[in-house]
């Protein structure tokens, strides 16, 4: 530890004295010499920080591509999606190897498809047990199924009880899904969902 602090001290004053002894060899006013002072701690500023944080890199370009077009960063077991420009968690999974667009909600107790989703996917509707359920946005008729499969990212769980609306265009990723990760939490501007 102490050996990486001198090492440091003298790469710093090895800089603050390359830069010294440009500028006194130049004779310019002290004014321009001062603005060019600032410009190259500046640029070993940015040279350091780079040096510093180069193993950071990958991840910090992922992050950006998450921020610009709104896709997960995938880090290991956490899969972090970032927030809408709407506010909401939208999540891209698959239903029985069908691609599918999930708002991920903490309030909705069971995972539910529209019945376009559940036909597409191949999952069986039951046909004597509908339902009526309060959501946000006021009663929804439901039926129940289930799929075989349900995949966000890397993490996939079998056989996960689905509700299916008649509403067109309602799939909500429920507490059922999200109860089986090992931890799931929102910092920030991010869903974190760890499997």
């Amino acid at each position: 530890m102490t050996n990486d602090l001198m090492l440091g001290g003298v790469y710093i004053l090895m800089a603050l004295m390359l830069v010294l002894g440009a500028l006194i060899v130049r004779r310019e006013p002290a004014a321009k010499l001062f603005t060019m002072g600032l410009a190259w701690v500046a640029i070993f500023a940015a040279g350091f920080v780079l040096f510093t944080f180069r193993d950071n890199l990958g991840w910090v370009a992922q992050r950006l591509k998450a921020e610009a077009i709104g896709t997960p960063v995938q880090e290991g077991r956490e899969t972090r999606i970032p927030m809408a420009i709407d506010g909401h968690f939208w999540v891209d999974a698959k239903v029985n190897g069908r691609n599918v667009k999930f708002l991920v909600d903490s309030g909705a107790t069971t995972t539910t498809i529209d019945r376009a989703t559940a036909r597409s996917a191949g999952i069986e509707i039951s046909s004597h047990r509908d339902q009526y359920v309060r959501t946000g946005n006021g009663v929804v008729r439901v039926a129940t199924g289930r799929a075989d499969e349900l995949t966000v990212g890397p993490i996939t769980r079998h056989d996960v009880a689905l509700q299916i609306a008649d509403n067109d265009d309602l799939n909500v990723l429920g507490m059922n899904y999200l109860s089986t990760l090992s931890r799931w939490s929102v910092e920030g501007r991010w869903l974190v969902l760890v499997s």
